[in-house]
């Protein structure tokens, strides 16, 4: 069975966010092992760069797989296009994804360049947690353009 892991810096205080992104790793569970993973925000670092360098750390312990990195400097990719690249990847023979949200001050160099690939859903801007939530729809969706059932229109 597939594997799908979202490493994502901050953790999912409100509780609206936390049940929708736990409906949709409900729903993905009929076709893949999901796994949520959250990196501890370096807050007590003041330095931007010190503290992408900081998260990264951790982001790099956790990848496995094809890597996807969400940033909103990506290649801009609709739901079809994200639901291809899942599905060349697993027809590739990878059995493990892995996609990564960064913190509010991005990533260091060296989780971009452990990124398979970098993507973005668009140029809106997205509070953190919200866009895990949309990140695990639109892994959802992909599923559903993929298995051709009715969801995606």
């Amino acid at each position: 069975m597939l594997k799908i892991k979202v490493v994502a810096v901050g953790d999912m205080k409100e509780k609206y966010f936390r049940d929708a992104a736990d409906e949709y790793k409900k729903r993905l569970g009929k076709w893949a092992k999901v796994e949520e993973e959250e990196i501890k925000e370096a807050s007590l670092l003041s330095d931007p760069v010190k503290k992408a360098e900081a998260e990264g750390k951790e982001i790099l312990k956790k990848l496995k797989g094809r890597v996807f990195l969400l940033d909103c400097r990506g290649n801009k990719v609709s739901s079809e296009q994200f639901a291809e690249r899942i599905e060349k990847a697993v027809l590739g023979g990878e059995g493990e994804l892995t996609f990564v949200i960064g913190g509010s001050n991005g990533v260091s160099p060296a989780v971009k360049e452990a990124a398979s690939e970098i993507l973005s859903f668009g140029d809106i801007t997205l509070p953190h947690r919200l866009f895990r939530v949309v990140l695990f729809e639109q892994i959802y969706r992909a599923e559903t353009i993929i298995n051709g059932i009715s969801y995606h229109k």
